[in-house]
């Protein structure tokens, strides 16, 4: 056996060399497929105050848990055996989780806070475990995350045993640990926290993943859409629908991929602190450009099925909603690596606001042919403004 610097299950290190998502990890992905259909659909039957707010943290805990193992496997290997082994274990236990998510604040709540607390856990441990005494530094920071995940844990299982209010309660205190932890370095006693440096990952595998888990979210709107469309009555009012969210759905890739992805790619592999960089853009910027996605693919689903008569308010929520915290997210995202703030997507968010004004005196139908517009708009605009020799 090869004696090996980096670790024999870490990734080697090439210089200027972009890491490969592997066939694992892909495979490993199909999981989340599973997981924002449930959440959407979740957010479809229990759209009220409280039942937004419970499904919000049921996303957040799974984009953490996804995000996470994102990291890890930037560092360790996937074509090594035992790497692909704890991937096909966090398999098992994000079909528990995902499989949870309907009754997570019923009778599935322990499951599902069981299963979230061991592939936290699991994968940080296996990561310390894996970790060779070569790496100090790497070793401190598994022994730091393996920490404060421990600490959310308890909260997550607390959650679980509790009911009603006390498991929003304990739920949200477990999600705000570990969404500060990054944040602060994974600070604990005695060590302090890890610095910048220590965080030093390939931006271009990080980039690529996350790019692959907006496609997921696409892929369940358009999967939302053929299914949906493929149960009605085609009509002239149901083919104008399903044309306009498909559009829609086009739009959203457009305004990430055509010039977004790339250039952040591109970005965080020159970048001298990539770490710093793919805590803020990946890590906590493209959870609003995730969750916008799902909540315009439940708006597709209202529309599809009733899209005359007026407007309720979930439609209206959910319609300009979906494409407003897209925006948001893209236009931070973009900022983060651009350094400037795309004039075109924040016209498209002014436009979203000033429709919700007179939202509701409209059909499904025509509402979701205007938020469709604006998006396609803001594509258009974006495209033509980035060409070489044109400025926004």
């Amino acid at each position: 056996m090869t004696d090996n610097p980096h670790g024999a299950l870490f990734r080697p290190i090439v210089p200027h060399q972009h890491n490969r998502v592997t066939y694992a990890e892909l495979f490993f992905d199909l999981v989340f497929v599973f997981a924002i259909t449930q959440i959407s659909h979740t957010l479809l039957a229990h759209f009220t105050p409280l039942g937004a707010l419970q499904v919000t943290l049921l996303f957040l805990a799974v984009w953490w848990v996804w995000v996470f193992t994102s990291w890890v496997t930037n560092w360790l290997d996937p074509e090594k055996t035992p790497v692909r082994l704890l991937l096909f274990a966090m398999m098992l236990g994000g079909l528990v989780l995902s499989t949870s998510i309907p009754a997570a604040f019923d009778g599935r709540g322990l499951w599902f806070a069981i299963a979230y607390a061991a592939m936290q856990v699991g994968k940080t441990i296996f990561l310390w475990i894996s970790t060779p005494p070569s790496r100090p530094r790497t070793r401190m920071n598994a022994i730091r995350i393996a920490a404060w995940l421990s600490m959310s844990a308890v909260f997550w299982i607390a959650g679980g045993l509790a009911q009603g209010e006390w498991r929003l309660a304990l739920w949200v205190t477990a999600l705000v640990i570990e969404y500060i932890s990054p944040a602060v370095r994974f600070w604990i006693p005695s060590h302090g926290a890890s610095s910048v440096s220590d965080w030093v990952i390939e931006g271009g595998h990080m980039a690529e993943r996350c790019a692959l888990f907006v496609i997921i979210a696409l892929g369940e709107s358009v999967v939302v859409t053929g299914a949906t469309f493929a149960e009605l009555a085609w009509s002239a009012e149901s083919i104008a629908a399903f044309v306009s969210v498909l559009a829609g759905s086009i739009a959203m890739w457009w305004i990430y991929f055509h010039t977004g992805a790339e250039a952040g790619s591109e970005q965080i592999s020159k970048s001298s602190e990539p770490g710093r960089l793919a805590r803020l853009a990946y890590t906590y910027l493209h959870m609003p450009i995730v969750a916008g996605i799902i909540v315009a693919a439940v708006a597709d689903e209202l529309v599809l099925k009733h899209p005359g008569g007026h407007s309720d308010v979930k439609t209206v929520i959910s319609s300009i909603g979906g494409p407003l915290l897209f925006l948001c997210g893209t236009i931070l995202f973009k900022y983060s690596f651009r350094g400037f703030l795309q004039l075109s997507h924040g016209v498209g968010i002014v436009a979203l606001c000033v429709l919700a004004w007179f939202a509701s005196d409209l059909s499904p139908l025509v509402l979701s042919i205007l938020t469709t517009a604006i998006m396609t708009v803001v594509a258009v605009w974006e495209t033509i403004s980035l060409r070489p020799g044109t400025a926004e």
